[in-house]
């Protein structure tokens, strides 16, 4: 059976405006999981309620052990839309931002042409991803045993991207994106009047003394070659300008693509917030939430899929440090992610993820869907 991509543009664009206009936050997507299930449906599919307000749909093949998944997540962000298109957001203050919208219409489309064909040699799962943005819907599905249900031997994503140009396809071997962590540390310090510090105790210079021992950890404790982020993204104290700041509260990020080396600067913040405890008798709480592992696509699985590719297309990108929880499915079964490039600068494509101004050219989409029919083609799927 030829695949003829073009056949589905307009369909493609149906799904990706219409999902556009009802961006919903993670684990509350109930409109936009209500419309998926609707669209799945009316393609003959039994769909499946997961992951809180996640759908999948399954397509058996004639080998009823080995079956391969691909996901595309479902949520938006607290953004107020700035793009001025004709089909903007209606859930006001909110908006798909980062192209939740248009991989769920790549994955709707693509769905509905595998429901097409006669037969499959291999079985499709079709995973529509709550909560994404966070705390992370992929970790739910693989916790509810999705994966081993059906036989999932490979799972497959995408992430349209403005960092590349329109329709090329970015992938990278190995650790692509980086693991993550969010931490606050909260300080106990002791308060008194401006004008006599000596009899206080500034939580503000605790602050300054930790910020810099931070930043040192990333270039004298870590191996230059190392990849590593540590942001502190908001401080917060005191309380008037002639009050000596008693408690203060700093927020951040922590991120790095190997396992040992995002260890160890865990490890080296806690011994210099307990330093700084002895050093200046103050009280240090330093809480971590850990996120998401780091994006790692499988090696063996890339050379064997690689060949099938547009080799014209084709580029090989650098790590990122952006986090994705596609990484709960790699640390699973050997699966890849991809880059799909949106950049258009001729018709204004440019604006970065989170952009309050993020937008695409729709055509894009069937790129999306070409990349999928390409690995089923490599796979032997039909």
């Amino acid at each position: 059976m030829v695949f003829e991509k073009n056949r589905y543009i307009d369909e493609l664009r149906i799904y990706r405006r219409e999902l556009h206009k009802m961006p919903e936050v993670g684990f509350c997507e109930v409109d936009t999981s209500r419309y998926i299930r609707g669209k799945l449906e009316s393609f003959g599919y039994e769909v499946r309620s997961v992951a809180k307000t996640g759908l999948i749909a399954f397509r058996a093949g004639e080998n009823i052990e080995e079956s391969i998944a691909f996901r595309a997540d479902m949520d938006g962000l607290k953004i107020l839309e700035e793009t001025n298109v004709e089909f903007e957001s209606e859930n006001y203050d909110y908006m798909h931002a980062c192209g939740h919208d248009g991989h769920m219409a790549i994955l709707l489309g693509f769905a509905h042409y595998i429901a097409t064909i006669k037969s499959l040699n291999k079985g499709i799962l079709f995973i529509f991803q709550p909560a994404e943005e966070g705390p992370g819907g992929a970790e739910v599905i693989v916790k509810e045993g999705i994966l081993e249900q059906y036989n999932i031997k490979h799972v497959f994503g995408l992430h349209l991207f403005p960092g590349l140009n329109e329709g090329e396809i970015g992938i990278k071997p190995g650790a692509m994106m980086a693991q993550t962590a969010e931490f606050d540390i909260d300080i106990k310090a002791q308060s008194g009047h401006g004008a006599v510090p000596h009899k206080a105790n500034d939580g503000i210079i605790v602050a300054a003394q930790l910020i810099n021992s931070f930043q040192s950890i990333i270039s004298r404790n870590i191996n230059p070659i190392e990849g590593a982020v540590l942001t502190i993204g908001t401080i917060n104290g005191g309380e008037r300008r002639n009050i000596i700041a008693e408690n203060i509260r700093l927020e951040g990020t922590l991120r790095a693509f190997d396992k040992e080396v995002y260890s160890k600067i865990k490890n080296r913040m806690r011994d210099v917030t307990k330093g700084l405890e002895v050093m200046f008798n103050v009280n240090i709480n330093l809480e971590f939430r850990d996120m998401y592992p780091a994006v790692r696509n499988d090696r063996k699985l890339l050379r064997s899929i690689i060949k099938f590719l547009p080799e014209e297309k084709v580029v090989e990108i650098d790590p990122m440090m952006l986090a994705e929880d596609f990484a709960y499915y790699q640390e699973s079964v050997p699966s890849l992610f991809f880059m799909l490039g949106v950049k258009n600068e001729e018709l204004g494509y440019t604006h970065q993820l989170h952009s309050s101004k993020f937008n695409f050219n729709e055509e894009v989409l069937l790129e999306g869907i070409e990349l999928y029919n390409r690995i089923c083609e490599g796979l032997n799927i039909y």
